[in-house]
């Protein structure tokens, strides 16, 4: 790895990027960071984690400024929990989406995450923890009828069969220009945002707003949800256990998030 010019922002995605399996970083990472905004050099986390899971990764991403979360949906000042701006999906075109998705894949259910917390359809399953806490429960279009998801910024199905890559080619097949669909996780669950909302479009916003241009940022992914944010900052880095997508069109590698991909990076920047 070859010393490059200092850039001006660092963006990184944080599960699978920057985290290690367990949701934490490294002392190594951690140190990384902070040397980066000692720097000078802003640090965004750029995620498609929505803004109420924020407030868990205090600890491990420690004071950094800002992150783009729900895959660009969302913008949150992480020092203070603040959320900055969401750039919302129309109700009415949001259960187009749904039922384009419910008639080509039968058995899709829904979540919805807006500024307000998480709801969710009775068929949408949801981890112990998620499921301890008070959220509404109901159809996409009760949801939606009584307000409950007002200014939602993220739609998710999950398939209770499919492949993860099959659902998401089938599902931009059938949603086609409405809206924004991809997928970070490893089952098959679908994210959705507003169309032309994606980590790139927001990331892009935020450095135009700091003077910053494309050419000063270093981008870090691991997921197809990166694809864009890779693809428009002026160097980007796939981890080495990213998906095979991204390793195909990312021309620099650095190794995996366990081994602290990033911060290899980093320091070399430094």
């Amino acid at each position: 790895m070859t010393a490059s010019p200092r850039p001006r922002l660092i963006a990184t995605d944080l599960d699978g990027t920057l985290l290690c399996s367990g949701g934490t970083v490294t002392s190594r990472t951690a140190a990384a960071l902070a040397a980066a905004e000692a720097a000078g050099v802003q640090v965004v986390f750029v995620t498609g984690r929505p803004p109420r899971w924020m407030q868990h990764l205090g600890p491990h991403i420690g004071g950094h400024g800002v992150a783009i979360c729900s895959n660009g949906g969302a913008v949150v000042d992480v020092r203070r929990g603040e959320l900055l701006e969401t750039h919302p999906l129309d109700p009415a075109g949001t259960l187009t989406v749904v039922d384009l998705l419910r008639a080509e894949l039968p058995g899709t259910a829904f979540a919805f995450e807006f500024p307000g917390g998480f709801a969710r359809e009775p068929e949408y399953n949801v981890a112990m923890w998620e499921s301890d806490k008070e959220h509404p429960v109901g159809t996409a279009a009760e949801l939606f009828a009584d307000g409950r998801v007002d200014g939602l910024f993220k739609l998710l199905g999950k398939h209770p069969d499919l492949g993860p890559d099959e659902f998401l080619d089938r599902a931009r097949a059938a949603v086609g220009p409405l809206a924004e669909v991809t997928r970070s996780s490893p089952i098959p669950l679908i994210e959705i945002s507003a169309p032309g909302v994606t980590k790139a479009s927001s990331l892009a916003r935020w450095c135009a707003q700091q003077g910053i241009g494309a050419d000063e940022v270093v981008a870090f992914g691991d997921m197809p949800n990166d694809l864009e944010m890779l693809a428009w900052a002026g160097r980007s880095y796939a981890v080495a256990n990213a998906h095979p997508l991204v390793l195909a069109a990312v021309a620099h590698h650095t190794v995996s998030n366990e081994q602290d991909g990033v911060a290899a990076v980093i320091e070399t920047l430094l």
